[in-house]
């Protein structure tokens, strides 16, 4: 049975979202992707900047006009929340996609891979509990049990809400410099290179790149990205969060009570009644030599 799945995503950043956005749309026979909804993060741009990004890996997987992509919040949860009942609200295409999608009949339970700020997805429970149930929302966030990261820092209000709520909440840490979190699933770009050319779909009509270039396929234009950072090992974090949806084998992952984030610092609390998951010890062999084996086909 496929996975029902929206990727909510800050598209404009970098590399790692493109990637986890390319990797869930061509895995077709593991995810159904209903949609993808942005938001706007620090220095990524503005929120049509990252809606045309996640548009622009749609097109370069062949899945235009099939997949749209929803525009979503530009600010944060504590400024938008108390205006989200009113005919128009800052983040309402996003927000109101969500929930039509988690109130659609299906089988399973709706994945939101998150993999930027929290607030879209913050504002649709917000907007409307009762779909707390028919939802599992993995995130790419937080240094746990460290500060710090950048979706955390986005809207660190949000995160604090997410985890008082009854839903489904797994979290994929990042952990900068450390080999416990998704920071560890990297790339180098002579990999990339010698991987990646020429894969994947190729489209009849060429898309010009973030920072120029025309490209008919996917792969091509990873090769563009990574280049264009000028890092010669890149961490594909979101990447990662999208393989343990597909093969939860491939991270570990516990069961503790919901921390809170206090002063700067993680609070745990241990009789909390609230539960979420911890994926961590993630297996970098096996997510890579998925990720370039869903190009290969």
């Amino acid at each position: 049975m496929k996975t029902r799945i929206i990727v909510d995503s800050d598209a404009n950043n970098e590399l790692d979202d493109q990637h986890a956005i390319a990797y869930v749309l061509l895995n077709h026979d593991r995810f159904d992707v209903e949609g993808i909804t942005v938001n706007r993060t620090f220095e990524g741009g503005s929120i049509r900047q990252h809606a045309e990004e996640a548009e622009r890996v749609v097109r370069l997987c062949g899945m235009s006009p099939a997949v749209h992509v929803y525009e979503g919040a530009t600010g944060d949860f504590e400024k938008i929340r108390s205006t989200v009942n009113q005919p128009s609200f800052d983040g309402e295409a996003a927000v109101n996609f969500i929930i039509g999608r988690a109130k659609a009949s299906g089988k399973g339970k709706l994945v939101i891979l998150a993999i930027g700020k929290l607030t879209n997805v913050g504002l649709a429970l917000c907007k409307e509990p009762s779909i707390a149930p028919n939802l599992r929302i993995v995130w790419l966030g937080t240094n746990y049990p460290d500060s710090g990261e950048y979706n955390f820092e986005n809207d660190r209000p949000v995160a604090n809400y997410m985890l008082g709520l009854d839903v489904q909440f797994e979290i994929a840490t990042v952990r900068y410099g450390k080999s416990s979190g998704t920071a560890a699933v990297q790339a180098s770009v002579d990999e990339i290179r010698t991987h990646m050319r020429g894969k994947g779909p190729r489209i009849p009509e060429p898309v010009s790149g973030r920072h120029g270039g025309e490209f008919s396929c996917f792969g091509d234009y990873s090769i563009s990205l990574f280049e264009h950072v000028k890092e010669m090992t890149r961490s594909l974090y979101d990447m990662a969060a999208a393989a343990i949806v597909k093969n939860p084998g491939w991270a570990h992952h516990t069961l503790i009570a919901a921390p809170r984030f206090e002063e700067g610092r993680w609070v745990d609390q241990p009789d909390n009644p609230r539960k979420v998951i911890i994926w961590e010890d993630f297996d970098t062999a096996g997510i890579m030599h998925d990720f370039y084996q869903t190009f290969d086909r």
